[in-house]
């Protein structure tokens, strides 16, 4: 559907784009609001520093930041680049999906995922916690989504399950084992419980790719917040997130061009 004509895909990639602003604008109020114990659902949007309630001017995405050269209208005080950024982010998660899958339940499906994710990292950044909240809504969208898989249902559900205690299960021991030998804490049990959410929507190959990908951006986050020194408590939530969009767009082609490698030295 996307490339029917010029006209419709920039029609729909307009519109993606634009929904992913408003959604990651969304995402941003939920996820303060979850670090500062307020309900997600109700009262309006305030500012951070003076409380004053937001009029429509100041909640467009990315442009009210920009208009008002990052500060609060009503107090002065400076806002966060971060939240301008996680709008663009989504946005452009919305839009790289869409490319990726076209218009389709897979496409829906990721992109529920990656609004999961995308909240689950802001909190992180924030209060470096992984709301069971959210990782039980990723794995609702999981059962939700699996009916209109190619498969039947029991056996995505089984295949989710499989998939993702193939790669969590022997973390989970070496994290064990690890805990005992140093006698701290090596990985947060949120971490775990995120990377089993997100393992549910691939198979176990690419579960093992997510968490190489999760370690080397993992590694990175770390020294860009200059938290690399052993012990260092740092919010990995956002490096699995990364990493679980990476294997949305790339996984598949770079799986089948690594399983390719192998046959292709057979055959020579």
């Amino acid at each position: 559907m996307l490339h029917i004509t010029q006209a419709l895909t920039a029609y729909i990639i307009t519109i993606t784009a634009a929904l992913g602003l408003i959604m990651g604008s969304f995402l941003n109020c939920m996820a303060w609001r979850m670090t500062h114990s307020e309900s997600v659902l109700k009262g309006r949007s305030h500012c951070a520093s003076c409380n004053h309630v937001l009029g429509a001017l100041d909640l467009v995405p990315v442009v009210s930041w920009l208009l008002l050269k990052g500060r609060c209208r009503y107090c002065g005080r400076k806002i966060s680049p971060r939240y301008p950024a996680a709008e663009l982010v989504t946005a452009v998660v919305f839009v790289s999906l869409v490319l990726r899958y076209d218009v389709s339940f897979t496409t829906l499906k990721f992109l529920l995922l990656a609004c999961v994710l995308i909240a689950l990292s802001l909190v992180d950044f924030e209060q470096y916690i992984l709301p069971d909240s959210l990782v039980i809504a990723g794995i609702l969208i999981f059962i939700i989504m699996s009916p209109f898989n190619n498969t039947s249902f029991l056996k995505t559900i089984f295949s989710g399950i499989a998939g993702s205690l193939a790669v969590t299960v022997p973390l989970l021991i070496l994290v064990l084992l690890a805990d005992k030998i140093t006698g701290k804490e090596t990985m947060g049990g949120g971490d775990i419980k995120l990377l089993f959410m997100v393992g549910l929507y691939f198979d176990w190959r690419l579960n093992l790719m997510l968490l190489i990908f999760a370690c080397f951006l993992g590694l990175l986050l770390a020294l860009l917040m200059g938290k690399a020194k052993p012990g260092t408590p740092f919010p990995f939530g956002p490096a699995i997130g990364a990493a679980a969009f990476l294997v949305m767009l790339i996984g598949e082609p770079l799986l089948n061009w690594y399983i390719g490698l192998f046959y292709y030295g057979l055959y020579f």
